[in-house]
């Protein structure tokens, strides 16, 4: 695969962080829902932001986007 652009990498990293806060908010909210449905509907909005989320770490796995360089 072609190495990312900066550009790119920022658009990742932003990315990633947005899914991450938005997971630990709804994690953290979950727990003070008491609706039944409206609590389904956050455990799958949880679900898919997990999956999201392993999605962009295997493809950064995958595409060695972080490097394994030595540091000096």
């Amino acid at each position: 695969m072609r190495k990312l652009s900066e550009s790119e990498l920022l658009t990742l990293t932003g990315l990633l962080t947005m899914e991450t806060d938005a997971l630990a908010v709804a994690k953290a909210t979950h727990m003070l829902i008491k609706d039944s449905d409206l609590k389904k509907s956050a455990e799958a909005g949880i679900m898919t932001a997990e999956r999201r989320i392993q999605g962009m770490q295997q493809f950064i796995n995958e595409n060695q986007v972080l490097g394994t360089g030595e540091v000096q």
